[in-house]
């Protein structure tokens, strides 16, 4: 399992340790992740997503993982992130396609 926030895409990044005497040695900055459940009110269930602390507020911010997945663009969302974003857009309006427009 790729240690990658579900919401966010924050991954592990590398950098320094830095010493009192300036010496260096490679590390990893972990991003602080935590298994989540979120109500999915439009799928009527409960969804666990691995996500950061940081993705965690993000959510909460915005009013819950379906409004959250609403107004944010499929650009900014991880591949978990868009296939329930797909499954939210199939089971509240059906008969919208893609870009919002009736038909």
């Amino acid at each position: 399992m790729a240690r990658e926030c579900d919401i966010t895409g924050k991954k592990v990044m590398t950098g320094n340790n830095v010493s009192h005497a300036n010496n260096k040695s490679r590390r990893r900055f972990a991003p602080n992740l935590q298994q989540a459940s979120f109500l999915s009110e439009s799928l009527n269930t409960t969804v666990r997503l691995r996500v950061s602390a940081a993705g965690l507020r993000t959510v909460e911010k915005n009013g819950g993982i379906d409004d959250f997945l609403k107004s944010t663009s499929n650009r900014k969302l991880t591949a978990a992130a868009r296939r329930m974003k797909r499954q939210l857009e199939k089971t509240c309006c059906p008969h919208h396609n893609e870009d919002g427009h009736h038909h």
